[in-house]
């Protein structure tokens, strides 16, 4: 919001009939050529309103009067569009849109997520991949072997993130809703002191008419949501994509039965010596929760070291 719109909006909030005169001293403006003088309008404001204009510099020095010194903010201010939509940022949402390989990306995902619940999907999947870790495994703890596969997702999830999320983008998702909640804070508080003075019904139909406009303005917004949750959901779909094998062959190796079962113990604080499907925290098995820690902690090094910001930027 440009200085001439932020002093108008503090006029009004300070005299609510500020907004009859200066609707006046526009109308008088398109009459004249674009200057007024006193003379023209002081029957609808007063000498007092005249002044405050001058010395905030609403209106300036003019070839023969005084002329608007900003128009169009004039005019928005006035119009209750200052704060509107044309100063939120620009997102191009088509740019959040998924590409076809994010859809079937998320579609292998969700055929990977089936493994969870029937054996025969489980025990495919875990035998595909035991070829390429199955060595691993047998050459050293399964502690390891779990720290190792939380290293690989780690790294590949950070990288997936910074490359597929639009931290820029994001920021301006962010940026819009929040211009929407503080425009609607903003009058609601204009409301506010406007009841408190006692303003005219005509006055406060005026803020109940902006209310509604924000609302539903609001509304409309709401498909930005839409966006920025697709533009958060982008790189977990390729992360599912190659962390759920993963935990389906850990979860197989585990609980499968003959020579590919793992059978060592494992102390962990608090729990002691537990087996890697005996419940931790809850329904969570030693290996998730072991999983978790490795992979949590290897993240932040890891983007610490790379230096990578997953914030959302903001201008």
């Amino acid at each position: 919001m440009t200085r001439t719109a932020e002093k108008i909006n503090a006029l009004v909030r300070e005299d609510g009939s500020f907004e009859e005169a200066l609707e006046s001293i526009r109308q008088t403006v398109d009459e004249n050529g674009g200057e007024v003088e006193w003379a023209d309008v002081r029957d609808d404001l007063t000498s007092g309103q005249w002044g405050r204009l001058i010395e905030k510099g609403v209106l300036v020095d003019g070839d023969e009067g005084f002329e608007i010194a900003d128009r169009e903010a004039f005019d928005s201010a006035l119009d209750g569009d200052a704060e509107g939509a044309a100063d939120l940022p620009e997102v191009d949402a088509e740019a959040s849109k998924w590409s076809q390989w994010d859809k079937l990306a998320g579609l292998a995902s969700v055929l990977f997520m089936v493994g969870y619940w029937f054996d025969s999907v489980r025990d495919s999947i875990g035998g595909v991949i035991d070829i390429a870790l199955g060595p691993l495994a047998a050459s050293m703890p399964f502690y390891t072997v779990i720290l190792a596969v939380a290293m690989l997702t780690g790294l590949y999830s950070t990288l997936l993130q910074a490359n597929l999320m639009d931290m820029e983008r994001m920021g301006k998702y962010q940026e819009r809703m929040k211009a929407m909640q503080d425009k609607r804070s903003d009058v609601q508080e204009r409301k506010k002191e406007a009841e408190e003075r006692g303003a005219s019904e005509a006055e406060l139909e005026k803020l109940d008419n902006e209310l509604d406009k924000v609302q539903e303005e609001q509304m409309e917004a709401m498909a930005d949501n839409l966006g920025m949750f697709k533009e958060q959901f982008r790189p977990m779909v390729w992360i599912m994509l190659f962390t759920i094998p993963l935990f389906l062959w850990m979860y197989w190796k585990i609980h499968a039965t003959g020579d590919q079962v793992v059978t060592e113990t494992v102390i962990m604080p608090i729990a002691g010596e537990v087996e890697w499907s005996d419940g931790i925290i809850g329904p969570l098995r030693a290996w998730i929760v072991w999983y978790f820690l490795c992979s949590m902690g290897f993240i932040q090094l890891l983007r610490k070291a790379l230096n990578i910001d997953m914030s959302p930027a903001t201008s």
